[in-house]
């Protein structure tokens, strides 16, 4: 027969463990929020891959190459 016996730094850490996780989630749920923002708002796919701020002439459609 195992007695336990739950000391009081237990419960105080679980306490610190449940706030911390929470705060994680809360970041993770921040950051997945801002990127489905981000995609919502582009008109064409094609523009997050090329939001990088750098061009790329292999994205660029052939009639603009020209101008």
């Amino acid at each position: 027969m195992v007695i336990r016996v739950e000391h009081e730094l237990h419960t105080r850490r679980k306490g610190r463990n449940a706030g911390v996780g929470l705060l994680l989630v809360g970041f993770i749920a921040i950051v997945f929020g801002l990127t489905v923002v981000k995609v919502l708002q582009l008109d064409d796919i094609r523009q997050f891959e090329t939001f990088d701020h750098a061009p790329r002439p292999q994205l660029v459609p052939e009639t603009e190459v020209g101008q």
